[in-house]
Parts: structure tokens; C-alpha cells; sequence
């Protein structure tokens, strides 16, 4: 009985001076891999708060990438102190990223799109935004959808890679303060154009939110079916723009009816004929 007990102290002790360095390192390691990706992430984080040309959800992303790929380098780290064939390991890794990759190829062009939305930033939080023939103002941004509303209220779910991949007119950005108001007023044809110009080119001098520069542009257009069609094109502060716009449609109606000016609405001329011998219809 002593002897076997001799026995397994003595392959205890063994095992013990084999693998204990390597136990100790392995928990040295640990312990250090996680100090560090934690100092390197809140480093990170701030460095990326001191960036004020990054968007504020952008800059989480950086610290979270740098504390994963540290804990990643030691675990590699642990397994090899221990004879693991790490080179199988990573390529094993490498696989499965790619599958899980090929089966979320959706969800991930919606990060690699919010990515460069986030990056090169066409829009902000509160600008209109047309695409296609919609105006979303936008609520939030995100890595894989823009959280948005119609100007009528409801909400909306935009995927980044709907957006990206499609032409983005931001309405709440231009090169200059201003913004064009176009309308366009139809008087009949046996109106006098004249008159009709002159009443609106007044309209124009007397608001005082159109600019004169650039000056206002009133021209006869087009010869439409119905309506000799007159362009009425102004100018006026980028914050004016809508109250301005709608002000001018009523106004312009008005004084254009005040002016004994006539604005035609579509209208058909029908004729009867009646065949011999069959009855009106």
C-alpha cells in the first residue's frame, strides 16, 4: 500500500514539474491578455471621443474590436503553451467565419453600408433625406438599419444598404443658405399675358423674404392644353423656404383672380351628332 501511494505521489509530482510552468504561465497570460485588452479598449475609446469628425456611433466600434482581437491573441497564446496545434485552430476559425459570412451576406452589407454612411456622413440626425421618391427625416443612425419618419408622422426602418445603394439628396444640406421655389400658374389663353406678369412680378417685390439676388425669374414657360403655363421661379433663405412657398401659392391665386385674370382647369368639349333614323343617345 506505502509503495503505491510512493508511486502516485511521486507521478504527481511529475506531472506537477511537467505541466505546472505551463499552468502558471497559462494563467499569467490570461490574467495579462485581459488587463491589456481592457486598458487598449478604454485607450482606444478615448482617442475616438477626442475625434469630433466621427460620428458618436461610430466610435464604440473601435474599442470593441481591439479588446476582441487581444482576447483572441491570448487564447491562441494559452493553447499554444499546452501543444495545441494552433495553425489548425485558425484555419478552423477562418472557415467558419467565412460560412457564417456567406450566410449573413444581407446583414452584413447592411453594416458595411452603415459603415461608409457613418464614414462619409451624406446625412446627420434631423436632416430631410429624399430617396427615390420619398422624404424621410432622420431619427437615428445605426450599423445596420437608419431609423427615420415620414413628414406626416409615421416611423420608418431604413436597411443601411437600401440607402447606400441609391442616389441621396439631403434637402437640409445646400452649398449655399438659400433654396429655389418653383411654381408654375396657368391663366387662359384669351388673358393678357402682360397683365398677368406684371401682377406677379409685383407679388415678388413685395415679399420681403424672396431675395433679389438672385433676382427672381417670371417668363411665360409653355403653351399647355389648357392654360398658357407662366414660370414663377424665386429665391429666398433656406429657413423661409416652406412658410415662404406656401404663402405664395395663396397669394398668387388671389391676386392673379383679383386681376381679372382667369386660372383654366382641364375641360372637354363633347358633341352630339345624330345619325338618320336612330334615336339621340
Amino acid at each position: 500500500m506505502n509503495e503505491k501511494a510512493t508511486h502516485l505521489t511521486d507521478l504527481l509530482l511529475a506531472l506537477l514539474a511537467s505541466y505546472g510552468m505551463n499552468v502558471l504561465g497559462a494563467l499569467i497570460t490570461l490574467i495579462v491578455g485581459f488587463v491589456l485588452a481592457g486598458w487598449l479598449a478604454r485607450l482606444t475609446d478615448r482617442a475616438m471621443l477626442r475625434a469630433n469628425r466621427i460620428d458618436a456611433v461610430f466610435q464604440p466600434l473601435p474599442g470593441k474590436a481591439v479588446r476582441v482581437g487581444v482576447l483572441v491573441f491570448t487564447l491562441i497564446a494559452v493553447l499554444n503553451r499546452f501543444g495545441v496545434e494552433t495553425t489548425s485552430l485558425i484555419a478552423l476559425l477562418g472557415a467558419a467565419g467565412l460560412a457564417i459570412g456567406l450566410a449573413l451576406q444581407g446583414t452584413l452589407s447592411n453594416v458595411a453600408a452603415g459603415v461608409m454612411i457613418l464614414v462619409f456622413r451624406p446625412f446627420k440626425i434631423g436632416d430631410a433625406v429624399k430617396l427615390d421618391s420619398d422624404v424621410y427625416i432622420i431619427d437615428a443612425l445605426g450599423f445596420f438599419v437608419c431609423r427615420a419618419h415620414l413628414p406626416d408622422g409615421p416611423s420608418a426602418f431604413l436597411p443601411n444598404s437600401r440607402i447606400w445603394g441609391q442616389t441621396i439628396i439631403n434637402l437640409s444640406v445646400t452649398d449655399k443658405d438659400i433654396r429655389r421655389i418653383d411654381e408654375t400658374y396657368g391663366i387662359g389663353y384669351g388673358d393678357d399675358i402682360n397683365a398677368a406678369l406684371g401682377i406677379l412680378r409685383q407679388i415678388a417685390a413685395d415679399e420681403p423674404r424672396i431675395l433679389d439676388d438672385p433676382a427672381p425669374l417670371i417668363k411665360v414657360e409653355a403653351l399647355g392644353d389648357s392654360s398658357v403655363n407662366i414660370l414663377f421661379r424665386v429665391w429666398t433663405a433656406r429657413g423661409d423656404w416652406w412658410a415662404t412657398k406656401l404663402d405664395l401659392v395663396q397669394r398668387c391665386k388671389e391676386a392673379l383672380e383679383a386681376g381679372g385674370i382667369s386660372i383654366p382647369f382641364p375641360q372637354r368639349d363633347v358633341h352630339h351628332y345624330q345619325v338618320s333614323g336612330a334615336p339621340v343617345q
